[in-house]
């Protein structure tokens, strides 16, 4: 299959990588000083530099170069890049299948990404959501690793995940895009706070209770939004959360480690050198929490440390602190 991959961060181009060894892949970067770099070194240094490209793989910085030929188009971009991409796509006036990897709610507006490619790509061809727990490396590298591919659509999510599966990278399909894109999305919210209570210290029970919890409060608001129960219990929900709360890789436990560490938020940014979603997230979360009268104590004890000054510990102080109420809330 020929596959147009958008977007050339570190999770672009491991997918560009990982499926270069069955498709015929076009990664696509909108940045010119990037695309230089892709195409003189055949590595991506600024994301990625570890893992130099197959033969096969082309680089482009066209929209429409990386489109023409496709069958499918995959757009790995941040949440933020989500509707400016789309955009580009309307544009070319190509018309092509796609599936977003983009993990977050819209900042302004608190929107899934389901819901911003139905304002911005005005297509009848299936489109669809591929989440769940993975490590950009880790598919780069090969291992073994498995995904959810989600879609209303119940013959493309299908027909797509027998072409994307392989022996190492595992598709799995469902039609509930939304449970899939909350998991996703406030995952990383809960990672940030799952870090920080590891950098205070506070212990393997504290963080079993933090993910345990975290769960609930990611399974409230997907049920809110439309989404069905039993996926907050697979990849995309209780697999995905698992991973980034107590796996090295993830960038956003590495914020929540920093936070506890007293560093600035501009300061850990700044030395992640990569976009941590759970940052631009949370703030999203907890309004739309807000407007649908559901209780996010965890969200908003992130928020508070992000956005409101609060001190880690005394954002988890006043975490602890709150009443007992019946578990399965």
């Amino acid at each position: 299959m020929r596959i147009a991959i958008l977007g050339a961060g570190a999770w672009g181009t491991a997918l560009a990588i990982n499926l270069s060894a069955h498709h015929q892949v076009t990664l696509w970067t909108k940045f010119p000083d990037h695309l230089a770099e892709l195409n003189s070194h055949r590595v991506n240094v600024s994301f990625f530099p570890d893992f130099p490209f197959p033969e096969s793989l082309l680089v482009t910085g066209s929209l429409h170069v990386a489109l023409e030929a496709s069958e499918l188009a995959l757009i790995v971009v941040p949440i933020v890049g989500l509707r400016e991409t789309l955009r580009g796509i309307a544009e070319t006036q190509i018309k092509v299948p796609i599936l977003w990897g983009c993990k977050g709610f819209e900042s302004e507006d608190s929107k899934l990404p389901h819901q911003v490619v139905a304002e911005e790509y005005a297509s009848a061809l299936p489109c669809g959501v591929l989440s769940g727990p993975s490590f950009a490396q880790e598919v780069a590298q090969g291992m073994p690793t498995a995904l959810t591919l989600a879609s209303v659509d119940e013959a493309f999510s299908s027909q797509m995940a027998a072409q994307l599966h392989s022996t190492r990278l595992r598709i799995y399909t469902s039609q509930d895009v939304v449970g899939v894109e909350t998991g996703g999305a406030v995952k990383n919210v809960i990672t940030i706070a799952a870090g920080i209570s590891d950098g205070l210290g506070f212990g393997h029970n504290a963080r079993a209770a933090l993910i345990t919890r975290g769960l609930m409060e990611i399974t409230r608001l997907g049920l809110a939004l439309g989404g069905n129960r039993e996926t907050f219990m697979g990849l995309a929900g209780v697999g995905d959360l698992l991973l980034t709360c107590t796996g090295d890789l993830s960038r956003n436990r590495r914020v929540g480690l920093m936070l506890a560490e007293g560093k600035s938020l501009n300061s850990i940014l700044d030395e992640l050198g990569h976009v941590a979603e759970g940052v631009h997230t949370a703030q999203a979360v907890l309004r739309l929490g807000k407007k649908l009268d559901i209780e996010m104590p965890i969200t908003q004890a992130v928020c508070s440390i992000l956005h409101e000054n609060v001190s880690a510990r005394k954002a988890v102080e006043i975490l602890l602190s709150r009443e007992p109420k019946s578990e399965i809330y």
